[in-house]
């Protein structure tokens, strides 16, 4: 999977059409008449043996009688010729294909034998099985849809042809413009990961629409959607939202993770809008590509009739959004501008006389309140005001979609009299809708897109990845269960490997008999108040389900007779089930704490997925839950208990203390940090967890692991987001002065404004290429927010200060071929060989991340860095257009290889 040679399909000059035809109704006929009737500029070469020409102009017989070889082919040829063309293309020098023909499959052998004849030319295929693409910049519709579409700035990919032709044609009524329109068919070679980072660096490109069915590659497809999304607007939809990944499960998480929350979780964690309809896409992208994200997005409404402010109220809080708490200086204001029948509240109802300067006295009042975010402006057809006329005003304050610089999203309502305002409004740039749903799903998209981009960029207060665990002990247990050929944990096996962890749970006896439960329950009794027994059974994975749990237990006979019935259920319940015995814990009285359920389980597309939300024996019914691809942080695990009605009940009530946000953090972060260093792991759930003021308490855990896999190395080849890679860490010494050598992590935003204040505005001025003295806040955010997938950075920390000393980079293209470098020390620190260090350890990383070639641009005069670098091994060259600049390059594999890196195969 990559994206090379895809920018001959992004960008063709030229296009072959091999079975293009004269046969009425044929596809061959409507693909070479779309792309001849619309006025494409480039060359166009119908192939077909059965013609000498099509559309006017000459037809070959075959790719080898071509008069140039084809930036693009779009072929429409029965199945079993698909593999023979492909070849000749590629072996007269093409480099890709939209492949419309279907029944290339897997049964058959056409798919490989298609892909087969690719790889050795690194020929690139779009499809099979695909309606085919359109750029309407370049006049080109090499497809077969029945209309070809608009030009303009969004971008659309879509795994579904019958959903490109149903949204092209609604654009067209809509005046929606596009810059791309891909269907993408079977994806064979190229999918949606390899568009997106196409589209990600293309200007003409606003926002990217894409109509998803399934993610052949889910890591590369997070990496290319985490990079487009931090750049334009990505909205998707993923359809299939109700299919259940787990009808049965042996954990509660199993049985709670359904696949769709998984996209979903997977969806937020990229910075990607999801929506659930086909038209709800264009208004998300409308809305998104006008205005620029909010930090906050608390509405204001103004209306002249009540009604619509309570049905667009009603709408914005069903979604999540915020309405604005308007200030005693705004009601003083409104006070004097309207009149006395004024709602006197947010929706500000201005009455349904309103002359257009009373909606702009309103909307102006409320848009210079500090207060809002965002406006919402409705009007209601009357006999006492004209429409026309309030849109006209509500235009003439606006600029560039904003009123103090602030969006400003309009509903006109009704049809003929409405329509005259609404294009008024759209005329002056302003987002006008028809419904007050529509306008308000619009404003909560524009506040989900905005919390998307801050998660982004959200810094977690602490990153702690080793969590002092004991990963020998958890893999000891793990280990025999494996050699017992088990798969689920016994109790105490599962809070064993928990423990080690530092997820507090209670003392636990693990008794063989009843009377060994009594045993243990007389010893316990002396320091605690009750005990529980519970039965052990390598069978029987929910206890609770057949009672084999007792609670409130005082004395060791009532404890003894307690596991002598729970042994008597599981005879009746379950006959053939092992009672492998029992175990007896104090009983934890912690009358504040909520009852809460952590886990794990796997989706078949994402892999491990985290689990938040209410515990206890009823969760699967309240079904109060939230999920998170690990890994996690502090950032992304508070986002899950925010969005969880627990959450709220987490922040204390009536007369009920805070809980410990800290611990129930740390209990996270903990099991995700499980899950990234065992890939064994295939569901675990703590249920009940015990949460209050006092901390956190694991009164109950399972875990199920795949004991073949006991063995594999750390981190956890399946997750899909590549983890901080802590091997990568190391000290050093330079005479006397030990430093830290690590890769970056969001928390050492913290750590760069002292560092640079301590670097010269000459060694600025060589790392940046140019004079810089200002450093956003946001900007240090995506220098310290790295997806290893794509990027490393390792830091220089001065061991005695903690101070940041240095730093190097490496930002790799999406093939993972070439990456650029950059370096930077700390002015008083240079020539006390950190650099050198800092330069070796961005090389060994690429070295052995697979990356062929390394380059850097180096001001010419910048002789330190040079010197290094030929020191390295690196090639120096000047840049012929800019004498000043130099490219400093090393060759990690030779050319050769590099060359004939394969492309891959979905």
């Amino acid at each position: 999977m990559t994206i090379r040679n895809l920018e001959f399909a992004v960008h063709p000059k030229s296009v072959a059409v091999f079975g293009a035809s004269t046969r009425q109704g044929s596809v061959g006929r409507v693909v070479i008449e779309n792309i001849a009737q619309g006025g494409f500029e480039g060359e166009i070469w119908p192939v077909n043996p059965k013609y000498r020409e099509i559309v006017g102009r000459p037809c070959y017989r075959q790719a080898q009688d071509l008069p140039g070889i084809p930036d693009l082919s779009v072929i429409v040829t029965p199945p079993a010729t698909v593999p023979a063309i492909i070849r000749e293309l590629g072996n007269k020098g093409g480099k890709a294909a939209v492949v419309i023909t279907a029944g290339l499959t897997a049964e058959n052998g056409l798919k490989q034998a298609m892909l087969d004849a690719a790889k050795p030319n690194l020929f690139r295929i779009i499809g099979p099985n695909t309606l085919g693409l359109m750029i309407p910049s370049l006049k080109l519709n090499a497809s077969f849809a029945h209309k070809p579409a608009r030009s303009g700035g969004i971008a659309l990919l879509s795994q579904s042809g019958a959903v490109v032709t149903a949204l092209v044609d609604w654009a067209l009524e809509n005046n929606v413009g596009f810059s791309h329109v891909v269907s993408l068919g079977e994806m064979a070679d190229v999918d949606v990961g390899d568009y997106l980072d196409m589209l990600a660096g293309d200007p003409a490109t606003h926002a990217i629409l894409m109509y998803l069915e399934t993610i052949p590659n889910p890591r590369k497809f997070m990496a290319a959607a985490r990079a487009a999304a931090r750049l334009k607007p990505v909205i998707a939809i993923k359809s299939g939202r109700h299919e259940q990944a787990a009808k049965a499960a042996a954990t509660h998480t199993g049985a709670l993770a359904g696949g769709d929350r998984a996209v979903s979780a997977a969806f937020r964690r990229a910075g990607v809008l999801r929506v659930k309809g086909l038209l709800e896409l264009f208004d998300a992208a409308e809305t998104m590509a006008h205005f620029a994200p909010l930090q906050q997005s608390r509405v204001g409404i103004v209306t002249n009739g009540g009604g619509a402010g309570v049905l667009a109220l009603d709408e914005l809080l069903d979604r999540g959004c915020d309405l604005a708490e308007l200030s005693s200086a705004t009601f003083d204001r409104l006070n004097v501008c309207l009149p006395s029948t004024w709602s006197r509240a947010n929706p500000v109802d201005i009455i349904g006389d309103a002359p257009p300067s009373r909606y702009t006295e309103a909307i102006q009042a409320v848009a210079d309140d500090a207060g809002t975010d965002a406006l919402m402006v409705l009007n209601c057809p009357t006999g006492l005001a004209s429409a026309t006329e309030a849109a006209a005003a509500v235009a003439s304050i606006a600029h560039d979609g904003k009123i103090n610089g602030k969006p400003v999203l309009t509903c006109w309502l009704g049809e003929n009299t409405a329509k005259a305002g609404r294009d008024i409004l759209q005329n002056a740039g302003i987002a006008s809708f028809e419904t007050t749903a529509e306008a308000a799903r619009a404003v909560c998209y524009l506040g989900d897109w905005s919390r998307a981009q801050t998660a982004l960029m959200r810094v977690p207060s602490t990153y702690d990845d080793a969590f002092n665990a004991d990963r020998d002990l958890a893999r000891s247990v793990f280990r025999q269960v494996a050699k017992e050929g088990r798969s689920m944990l016994t109790e105490p096996e599962a809070k064993t490997v928990i423990a080690a962890y530092r997820i507090p749970t209670p003392k636990t006896v693990v008794a063989n008999s009843p009377s060994e439960v009594g045993q243990a329950a007389a010893t316990m009794l002396l320091t605690a108040e009750k005990v529980v027994v519970k039965l052990l059974s390598k069978d029987i994975s929910h206890k609770s389900d057949i009672g084999g749990v007792v609670l409130d237990i005082r004395s060791s006979a009532a404890a003894e007779n307690a596991a002598e019935a729970i042994y008597q259920r599981v005879r009746k319940a379950m006959p053939g089930a092992s009672v492998d015995g029992y175990s007896v814990q104090p009983m934890i009285i912690r009358k504040q704490a909520h009852e809460l359920i952590l886990g794990m389980n796997r989706d078949p597309i994402f892999g491990p997925v985290m689990l938040f939300g209410t515990g206890g024996v009823a969760v699967e019914v309240l079904n109060d839950t939230a999920m998170a691809l690990p890994p996690l942080d502090d950032v992304l695990a508070g986002d899950m208990i925010d969005s969880t009605r627990a959450g709220r009940l987490l922040a204390g009530f009536r007369n009920r203390e805070p809980a410990n946000r800290a611990a129930l953090l740390t209990a996270l972060n903990s099991i995700s940090q499980l899950v990234v260093d065992f890939r064994c792991i295939t569901s675990l759930d703590i249920n009940p967890v015990l949460v209050d003021a006092d901390g956190a308490m694991a009164l109950d855990a399972r875990i199920q692991i795949d004991p073949a896999k006991v063995e594999e190395p750390s981190p956890n080849a399946d997750l899909v987001i590549r983890p901080y890679p802590a091997k990568w860490e190391r000290s050093v010494d330079f005479n006397g002065m030990e430093y830290s050598i690590r890769p970056i992590k969001p928390t050492d935003f913290s750590l760069y404004p002292p560092f640079l204040a301590q670097v010269s505005q000459e060694d600025l001025r060589f790392r940046f290429l140019g004079p810089r003295k200002n450093f956003p806040d946001q900007m240090l955010k995506r220098l310290t927010q790295l997806d290893y997938e794509r990027e490393m950075a390792f830091v220089a920390i001065e061991a005695a200060s903690g101070k940041l000393a240095g730093i190097s980079r490496l930002s790799c293209d999406p093939d993972h071929a070439v990456a650029e470098y950059a370096l930077l020390v700390r002015t008083d620190l240079q020539g006390k060989g950190l650099g050198w260090e800092l330069l070796r350890q961005i090389i060994d990383y690429a070295r052995a991340d697979g990356i062929a070639k390394i380059e850097g641009i180096v001001l010419s005069e910048n002789r330190k860095m040079l010197a290094m670098c030929r020191e390295f091994g690196f090639a120096i060259k000047h840049v012929a257009e800019d004498y000043g600049l130099c490219v400093a390059t090393l060759m990690l594999k030779s050319p050769q290889v590099l060359a004939a890196t394969p492309v891959g195969a979905g």
